[in-house]
């Protein structure tokens, strides 16, 4: 992270906690260490008030050193350095502290042994959406058996509004590979809250759109380009089918691909991004758009984390609870 990037994630740093009201004081938080844009979690935290412990590991992203450095000089911009600890490892001591914990990826999974050592009345932050929660991320029957409260985040509250980061992230993924936009035929592949964020960003660019569940009844029809933001089979979903579908280019946001690699397609078929994600992963990254869209999610979850354990009423409905209690039948 450059100096002009450091000092504009930590004015976003402000200008977030300021929208959300974050108040972390008196409380300790777990979360993680990493590069980039994401060294903002730690230090969002510690400058909404908390105590942070940041468990980190080396990476393809950069090394030990290099989440301490670049999360030090972040937390330095905000003279915010000594309430944060790194650590590559973590007690039992070190989890029975904390108050809110977040399940970002150097935590994750968050198993029944991990849940187990943390104390009654701790809180889970949730990264992301609740419907979008993986299995294997968190063990909700072992935090419901301990009591431990589990949250999502309400990504198109207007006081976080991630959601419409959605749309410019295809748009500049298209505009990369040389769509021109205007006049182009999409395909738009998508089942969930996504669909219209990314519809409404492309049809203001000149984009004919059509929006299908599953790409099924499209297949007669020749696409400039297909979007896929499909839920996967982690969050519920199915694997999109693409062999029939007729295009030169397909952009794949979210959602797992059932026969990416086909071999008995025409060549020149184009994926955006070239590597084909993780399942249930994101293909395309908020971190490619720079700091302003992390930091209003990382902030957003950790104010998740604090109306879980203070109650909030003005901003209650950032939360999107997992429900703990047992379900009928």
């Amino acid at each position: 992270m450059d100096n002009a990037t450091r000092k504009r994630t930590a004015r976003s740093i402000s200008t977030r906690i300021a929208a959300l009201a974050l108040d972390l004081r008196g409380l300790h938080v777990l979360t993680e260490g990493a590069t980039g844009v994401y060294a903002v979690t730690p230090v969002l935290a510690a400058a909404a008030g908390a105590r942070v412990t940041a468990l980190t590991r080396a990476s393809r992203h950069g090394s030990v050193d290099d989440v301490r450095r670049q999360v030090h000089e972040l937390a330095a911009e905000l003279q915010v350095a000594d309430r944060i600890e790194i650590v590559e490892s973590l007690s039992a001591a070190e989890i029975a502290r904390a108050d809110l914990v977040t399940n970002s990826g150097h935590l994750r999974p968050l198993d029944a042994a991990f849940v187990a050592k943390m104390k009654p009345g701790a809180a889970i932050a949730l990264m992301y959406e609740s419907w979008e929660l993986r299995s294997t991320d968190v063990d909700v029957e072992a935090c419901r058996a301990a009591g431990i409260r589990v949250g999502g985040t309400n990504e198109q509250h207007p006081a976080v509004g991630v959601f419409e980061y959605l749309g410019v992230l295809v748009l500049q993924a298209l505009l990369q590979a040389g769509h021109a936009l205007v006049d182009e035929r999409a395909l738009l592949v998508c089942d969930n809250a996504f669909g219209p964020f990314v519809r409404g960003t492309l049809e203001a660019n000149g984009v004919r759109v059509r929006n299908s569940a599953d790409g099924q009844d499209a297949l007669a029809e020749d696409w400039d380009f297909v979007v896929i933001a499909a839920t996967p089979p982690l969050s519920g979903g199915q694997p999109v089918r693409v062999a029939e579908l007729r295009t030169s280019l397909f952009c794949q946001l979210w959602g797992d691909v059932e026969d990416r690699n086909n071999e008995a397609r025409d060549g020149g078929v184009r994926w955006v991004p070239e590597q084909e994600p993780a399942a249930g992963h994101m293909g395309l990254k908020l971190e490619w758009l720079g700091p302003d869209p992390v930091t209003r999610l990382q902030a957003a979850g950790l104010k998740c984390g604090e109306v879980m354990l203070r109650g909030s009423e003005k901003f209650a409905d950032v939360v999107q609870e997992v429900p703990l209690a047992p379900t009928s039948g």
